[in-house]
């Protein structure tokens, strides 16, 4: 709704110059007059407008006033002829303040009763005696005194009481008895305290002996909170910025659609991140085809390449030590110098199984090469398979000693202390530097992660 102040006539001298000035916007001062009874110039502005008791046209009354020692505001009335229906309020004429503010105000004469109080619609009135509070935002902002406010909140409670007489018994006569305190507030008949809090800072408690102090009355300044600036529509002074939460994703398993290696039928994937203590994080990845029922697993390092490449010694003493866990990686290879035996890489894939689980596999994979048996196989080799497979499950038996060794350029294979966070007796840990062929199989050597932008010449 808009409002606009119209420009008054000069004195008729004004009018017969031969060169008038030039008319000029009334200043601000002249909108908005002190509010007085007296100044019969002051008049508010009247607006046909929508009633929406009846849905026909009433009579908005406006007045654009100044309250003296507070600001302006803007008083605004609606009165509908035909429903008898009427509504007043008031609108801060300013901006929000820079500060909310707090009214306390102690109550002991009839004379304060009749203070005249500016409640905007973000402003929170209490009682404390009473335990009593309108919440902001639950009534339109009003020009009133104390007095006037207390039988506002008698008629809100007193408006619904019929229908909750007949519905709610027990709960209407808890009403009526506090309607009943409310009103001997009005006779002031023991002290009481009036709290208005005012987020905006617009609202306002008269204090009759302007400028002296009032030592009835307490005013405290405050910085809002972001909750109450967010309540008010303001935008809050954005906090420093935080790096958004990464998504955990250890305690649940994902799952995408694939196809099975074997039938090609459609298949699902499960999928986990796993954290493995004193290392660090894997994926591992597990397909079950309902199909043909043919199952994999495989495992993929969750970090990057490591500086340095790592190479795992351990020596087998105890049946017991077969049960620890085993982390290989693509890039491990495995070495059992006993068994004159050694597994390249990428062969087996990434596995996370235990030791014993290990040998089997590597076990199954050597005695069941299709390539090494049949009428085709050469007898000595079929000698040596068989003896590789006899000291094998000495070793899975615990008969047999024996030293694993895992070697992994890229650092990403574990083998699990069972001493940890000390030094287990019987595995030896070594890191070095790769060579030009290791990198070279990574696929490092061509790889440039720095600088890479300059002297790019534009593709045309």
């Amino acid at each position: 709704m808009a409002v606009s102040g119209a420009v008054e006539p000069g004195p008729p001298a004004a009018a017969a110059a031969p060169s008038p000035a030039p008319v000029r916007a009334p200043a601000p001062e002249h909108l908005f007059r002190p509010i007085s009874a007296e100044d019969e110039e002051q008049q508010p502005t009247e607006i046909e407008s929508l009633c929406m008791n009846c849905y026909r046209n009433g009579t908005t009354r406006l007045l654009l006033t100044k309250i003296p020692f507070f600001r302006e505001i803007i008083v605004s009335s609606f009165s509908c002829e035909h429903c008898g229906w009427n509504n007043t309020e008031i609108q801060s004429a300013g901006r929000i303040q820079d500060q909310g503010v707090r009214y306390t105000l102690t109550i002991r004469a009839q004379e304060d009763m009749n203070r005249e109080v500016v409640k905007t619609d973000s402003a929170t009135t209490r009682i404390p005696e009473l335990d009593f509070e309108i919440p902001a935002f639950s009534q339109k902002g009003a020009l009133t005194t104390v007095e006037g406010l207390i039988s506002r909140a008698i008629s809100g409670l007193e408006q619904d009481q019929p229908a909750r007489r007949a519905n709610e018994e027990a709960v209407a006569k808890r009403i009526d008895e506090f309607i009943v305190k409310l009103k001997e507030l009005k006779q002031v008949a023991s002290p009481f305290t009036l709290i208005i809090d005012d987020p905006s800072g617009n609202s306002f408690v008269e204090n009759p002996h302007a400028p002296q102090k009032d030592h009835a009355l307490v005013v405290t300044h405050y910085n809002r909170t972001p909750q109450q600036e967010e309540m008010l529509g303001l935008q809050a002074e954005a906090p420093p910025e935080e790096k958004p939460e990464e998504e955990d994703l250890r305690n649940e398993v994902l799952q995408f659609n694939t196809n099975c290696p074997e039938c090609n039928a459609p298949a699902q994937t499960n999928m986990k991140l796993v954290q493995i203590p004193y290392f660090k994080e894997v994926i591992i990845m597990a397909t079950n085809c309902e199909n043909c029922g043919h199952r994999t697993n495989e495992v993929k390092s969750g970090g990057a390449v490591e500086p340095l490449g790592t190479k795992i010694t351990f020596h087998i003493t105890d049946p017991l030590d077969l049960t620890r866990d085993v982390l290989k990686s693509e890039t491990c290879s495995v070495e059992i110098p006993e068994l004159e035996f050694e597994l390249g890489m990428a062969v087996l894939g990434g596995k996370f199984t235990t030791l014993e689980g290990l040998l089997k596999d590597i076990q199954e994979l050597v005695t069941k090469n299709p390539f090494t048996l049949g009428d085709s196989s050469n007898p000595g080799q079929m000698e040596k398979l068989q003896e590789f497979s006899r000291k094998l499950d000495q070793i899975l038996q615990g008969d047999m000693k024996a030293h694993f060794i895992m070697n992994d350029p890229a650092g990403n294979s574990y083998f699990q202390n069972v001493y940890a966070p000390e030094d287990d007796p019987h595995m030896k840990v070594e890191h070095y530097e790769r060579t030009f062929a290791q990198n070279e199989e990574l696929g490092l050597n061509d790889m440039k992660t720095e600088g890479y932008e300059t002297g790019l010449a534009p593709q045309r």
